[in-house]
C-alpha cells in the first residue's frame, strides 16, 4: 500500500493582503525613545479618549473613567481627574495615582471608584495596561436584563466567551474589597458588565480598551434593537470563533481607535494642552 506524503509547504499568501493576522494593511505600536516619551504619548490618549466619552454622550456626572498603566511604575495608573467633565479634560488635568490611592502627579483629587475599580485591575492582571468604564444607557439597559452580548453580527463576535456578567451590586464602588471582587470576576476576559451599574472593558493598550468600549456598548444598542422588533438569530459557534478571529483582533482594536484619536484632536486640538 502506498503512502501520501503531505506537502510542508507554506501556501503563498495573496499580494493584495498585509502581513497582519487580519490581512489589513495596519501599522504596529510605536517604539519609544525614553520613558517620558512614552509617558507622554499615553497621557496624550487617555485625554484623547475622555473627550471621544464627552463626545458620544458617554458621560453621566461625576460617573465614568479610563486609566492607562504608568510606563515606567507598574504600581501606578494614569486616570481622568475627579470632578471634570468628560468635555473639559485636557493632559496637564490627568492623575498619576499608586496603589495606595495617593496622588502622587496632578493637581485634581482623585475618584474613589477610580481607584478601587482601577487599581485591581491593573494589580490582578498584569496585562491589562487599560481600563475604562462609563455607565452608557445601552450597557445598563442589558445589564438590567442580565444578558451579556449574543454573537448576532461581527462585532459583537468580538465578545464571544470573552465577556462576563458581575450581579453582586453593593452600592458606588468605593470599597476596595468590591473593586478587589469585579477584578477577580474580570480575571483575562475583555469586558465585564456590571448589573445595575455599567460596563468595564479592559485591554493590553488604553488604544485597545476604548475600541472594545465603544464596540460593546453599540453592540448593546444593536442587541436591543433586535430583541425589540422580534426573536434575533445568532451565529452558530464555528461562524463566532470565524468572525472573533477578525473583529477580536488585538491590533485590529488598537488602530481602529487611531482614527478616532485622529479626529478628536483635529476637531478639539486644545485636549493636548499640557
Amino acid at each position: 500500500m502506498s503512502t501520501v506524503e503531505l506537502s510542508t509547504v507554506e501556501p503563498v499568501r495573496p499580494g493584495y493582503l498585509a502581513d497582519t493576522h487580519t490581512g489589513l494593511p495596519m501599522p504596529h505600536a510605536p517604539e519609544f525613545a525614553d520613558i517620558a516619551q512614552e509617558r507622554r504619548h499615553r497621557k496624550q490618549r487617555l485625554a484623547a479618549a475622555l473627550r471621544l466619552f464627552g463626545k458620544y454622550g458617554f458621560g453621566e456626572g461625576i460617573s465614568g473613567h479610563i486609566s492607562v498603566r504608568d510606563p515606567e511604575h507598574d504600581d501606578r495608573f494614569w486616570v481622568n481627574p475627579f470632578g471634570v467633565s468628560f468635555n473639559l479634560v485636557k493632559v496637564r488635568d490627568l492623575i498619576c495615582v499608586d496603589e495606595d490611592g495617593t496622588v502622587v502627579e496632578g493637581n485634581h483629587p482623585v475618584n474613589p471608584s477610580a481607584f478601587v475599580i482601577h487599581s485591581k485591575i491593573h494589580s490582578l492582571n498584569p496585562k491589562a495596561e487599560a481600563a475604562a468604564h462609563a455607565h452608557t444607557a445601552p450597557s445598563r439597559a442589558l445589564g438590567a436584563l442580565g444578558q451579556l452580548l449574543e454573537p448576532l453580527d461581527q462585532e459583537s463576535a468580538a465578545f464571544y466567551q470573552d465577556q462576563v456578567l458581575y450581579d453582586d451590586y453593593r452600592g458606588p464602588s468605593i470599597a476596595v474589597e468590591q473593586g478587589q471582587d469585579i477584578a477577580e470576576k474580570l480575571g483575562d476576559k475583555r469586558a465585564i458588565l456590571l448589573r445595575h451599574h455599567g460596563l468595564i472593558t479592559v485591554g493590553g493598550s488604553l488604544e485597545e480598551a476604548v475600541h472594545w468600549f465603544f464596540t460593546f456598548d453599540s453592540c448593546a444598542h444593536v442587541q436591543l434593537l433586535a430583541m425589540s422588533a422580534g426573536k434575533p438569530v445568532p451565529m452558530s459557534h464555528e461562524q463566532a470563533l470565524a468572525a472573533q478571529d477578525g473583529f477580536g483582533d488585538a491590533q485590529l482594536g488598537w488602530f481602529s481607535f487611531q482614527l478616532l484619536y485622529d479626529e478628536i484632536t483635529l476637531e478639539q486640538p486644545d485636549l493636548l494642552e499640557e
